[in-house]
């Protein structure tokens, strides 16, 4: 099984576990925060892609007018897209800090 994920080699040093029902958990538990990661980077990234500019270009220099979508900011589709952006970085944020935190050995319960 070593042979068939080489990047989890790249993690805790395998041959620390004491016992192989803790290191299945820990591959698992890395490999199920590696992928949720990368979907939340994925949906982050396509997110933003479809996210219009915010510069109006040439008319603002001619000053602000107001527009059915000044008054209604809060609810238009460029705000939810805003939020859901934030959303997917904070999940991809904490994910990252819960997955380093899991790479030290005294987490589970391996003398250093």
């Amino acid at each position: 099984m070593h042979e068939m994920m080489p990047i989890m080699n790249l993690l805790v040093p395998l041959e620390m576990f004491a016992s192989e029902g803790l290191e299945l958990f820990y591959r698992i538990i890395s490999i199920v925060l590696l992928v949720a990661m990368a979907i939340s980077a994925i949906v982050a990234i396509v997110i933003v892609l479809f996210q219009p500019g915010n510069s109006t270009g040439i008319d603002a220099l001619g000053g602000s007018s107001e527009t059915f979508f000044g008054k209604n900011k809060g609810r238009s589709m460029e705000s939810k897209m805003k939020k859901w952006t934030a959303i997917s970085l904070i999940v991809l944020g904490v994910l990252s800090i819960v997955f380093y935190i899991l790479q030290f050995p005294a987490v589970w319960g391996i003398a250093a």
